[in-house]
């Protein structure tokens, strides 16, 4: 096989984000959807391409934003603190959002702190100094909340 063909039977990678890592638009972009208004057929999928997965800028769909500020960003603290927030649920520490009354489920809130300490074990060295000091905190109230329930029901 000659170098012209192993160089035509190669790829291109092409970056195809329409934003930057800071969230702004990139210009070429810009211009691709000025492109593509004025041509409305050529971005249309051909048959045996898959339709775009991702939502147009604009479009109307299921994204709904509430309210003037943008969803809270998910970070591996926000996921740490909703898995605690739901076993202290269990633990009836505070009441049950729908019925409004506390919810006593000691196996459900074991299996949440199972899940929390698998996480802490699975991340460690890959964490933060602030996300592991909130990882030992909130695993350390959770397992003393949890004796503390199960100490009181065997009585």
């Amino acid at each position: 096989m000659s170098e012209e063909e192993k160089e035509s039977k190669g790829f291109k990678v092409q970056d195809r984000r329409r934003f930057s890592s800071e969230g702004e638009a990139k210009a070429e972009n810009q211009e691709e959807v000025k492109s593509s208004a004025a041509n409305p057929q050529a971005d249309s999928p051909r048959p045996s391409e898959e339709p775009a997965a991702e939502p147009h800028l604009g479009s109307p769909g299921p994204q709904h934003h509430h309210g003037a500020g943008a969803e809270p960003e998910v970070t591996f603290a926000a996921f740490i603190v909703g898995l605690s927030t739901e076993a202290l649920a269990l633990l009836g520490e505070m009441p049950h959002p729908a019925t409004g009354e506390p919810a006593h489920d000691l196996h459900g809130a074991q299996q949440l702190i199972d899940i929390l300490g698998i996480l802490r074990d699975k991340t460690r060295g890959n964490l933060d100094a602030d996300e592991q000091a909130l990882m030992e905190a909130v695993l350390f109230d959770l397992r003393m909340k949890y004796v503390e329930k199960a100490r009181g029901q065997s009585r």
